[in-house]
């Protein structure tokens, strides 16, 4: 969907991210008529892409809606191009918010809707009855490749985020990290006496993170982010991811009973998860990744990497990365 005057659209990273020519054709075109498009950034952690094709004059755009006013139960509108049926509307309701469907994807929390969502839809919008954005119409889930009442898009405000980053100079998606991993509050004696509905207590802290740094423990219960109550860990990665590095965070936490405050620093995600790996600041690999003919290059799991990652030392590999398109990439790896 277009999403600026200049020729920016929005779309999923799985319907471009394998090819090499991406054209557009506008639903006013005539036939033959189409339109080459750049690629502009893309965002692995959403399935986001955004791209852009040039044109002689401004192009109507669609208005992003707020996703999180949309209640369940609300009706909604689903627009693309199933089975190549150009310009399809299907209708239904908002069936659940904040649905993740992907372990491990911990930046995809869906719109579940039960408006039918078919292949060819991937990459168009979901808008409410005011003809606002509202998600991006992005998986099923079926047994048979085809609608089984169960669709995902992702949120309007999510794709808004995404897309004003990749626009940006660095055309990259930067997400906040403080370096700690943890388990849900499962302590009732603090819900009661602090009265803390949810929380999250510190399993493991990354050596040289900002949780280090500023003081944080394991065994510490995150209570709340500049004031505002933590409800479980997702809401912490949220909460976190969306600010930006070396951006401060004052955050509450409960340590041996006491309920404390500290300031984070706010540290780049990537380049955090990189140096757990053994990358330089900059991202890039210290060691020689070995290549593979199944499209993956990976390295060996050296005993400091093997701490560092909280994983047992002596077995198995790294994999460092996976060509588009690859074998590796088709199971999964």
């Amino acid at each position: 969907m277009i999403v600026d005057p200049k020729g920016y659209i929005v779309t999923n990273r799985h319907v471009v991210e394998k090819a090499d020519r991406v054209r557009v054709r506008l639903q006013d075109d005539p036939p033959g008529v189409q339109h080459d498009a750049k690629v502009i950034g893309t965002d692995n952690e959403t399935d986001l892409a955004v791209i852009k094709i040039e044109m002689s004059k401004p192009l109507p755009s669609a208005k992003l809606g707020n996703s999180d006013s949309m209640q369940v139960g609300d009706w909604v509108l689903a627009i693309g191009s199933p089975f190549g049926l150009n310009a399809t509307v299907t209708a239904g309701i908002v069936s659940y918010k904040g649905r993740n469907i992907v372990p491990g994807r911990q930046f995809q929390s869906f719109i579940q809707t039960d408006a039918a969502i078919n292949p060819g839809n991937s990459g168009g919008p979901l808008v409410n009855m005011a003809g606002e954005i509202i998600g991006i119409n992005t998986a099923i889930l079926t047994e048979t490749s085809s609608y089984a009442g169960v669709g995902f898009a992702l949120p309007s405000n999510t794709v808004a985020q995404v897309y004003n980053q990749l626009i940006g100079p660095d055309h990259r998606v930067s997400r906040g990290s403080i370096g700690v991993e943890f388990t849900a509050q499962q302590n009732p004696a603090i819900a009661r006496v602090y009265g803390v509905q949810g929380g999250v207590t510190i399993s493991n802290v990354v050596a040289g993170s900002p949780a280090e740094q500023a003081g944080l423990k394991v065994g510490d219960t995150i209570t709340a982010v500049d004031g505002k109550e933590v409800k479980d860990g997702d809401a912490l990665v949220s909460d976190i991811a969306s600010r930006k590095p070396n951006s401060k965070a004052k955050l509450s936490y409960i340590r041996n009973g006491k309920k404390q405050d500290t300031t984070v620093t706010i540290a780049d995600r990537s380049k955090l998860f990189a140096a757990r790996l053994g990358e330089d600041q900059e991202g890039n690999d210290q060691t020689q990744p070995a290549p593979s003919k199944f499209g993956a290059s990976v390295r060996s799991l050296t005993p400091d990497m093997a701490d560092r990652l909280g994983v047992p030392a002596g077995k198995g590999v790294v994999v460092q990365d996976v060509k588009p398109g690859s074998f590796a990439e088709d199971i999964g790896l």
